[in-house]
């Protein structure tokens, strides 16, 4: 077999892992992974690039699959084409709306920890339809769900 050939299907075959790890049914919610991830205008690196995303962690809404390809909406609404290699799975949400308290339990009468800042991007986890347990960078607490873009109404997460 050529070089150049065994070479192309190498990295076909690299080239896949993630996009397979990634077969959900949509809509589901993702995070970008990459440093540096540009949405596009159409499933294709040839379609024109909409946003150059420098903001890892940012959640966003898997609405459509094509190939490797995923249509991805953000907070705002906007939508368009991004790779999958360029997404993980790990849950993020941003804070919305105004200051939100987080607290040491997924209590409403749990002590006051810090608060949130609209915009702060947090990883998520245990989600009981109420409050998420936040990690926002070493900070770990707990955050009333309905403050969090990244989250379907009274989502729970394990």
């Amino acid at each position: 077999m050529p070089r150049s050939l065994h070479a192309a299907l190498l990295f076909s075959l690299l080239a896949a892992t993630p996009v397979a790890a990634q077969e959900r049914s949509v809509p589901y919610w993702a995070s970008i992974s990459a440093g540096k991830a540009l949405m596009r205008t159409g499933p294709d690196r040839t379609y024109p690039a909409l946003w150059l995303y420098k903001r890892r962690d940012l959640p966003i809404r898997v609405l459509q699959i094509v190939g490797p390809w995923r249509r991805v909406q953000e907070r705002d609404g906007s939508a368009g084409w991004m790779l999958a290699s360029l997404l993980a799975a790990r849950r993020t949400a941003i804070v919305s709306g105004s200051m939100r308290p987080i607290r040491s339990a997924p209590q409403d009468d749990a002590p006051l920890l810090w608060q949130a800042e609209p915009g702060v991007i947090g990883r998520i986890s245990k989600c009981d339809g109420q409050y998420c347990r936040i990690q926002i960078d070493e900070k770990v607490g707990f955050i009333e769900q309905d403050g969090l873009w990244g989250l379907d109404p009274n989502e729970r997460l394990p």
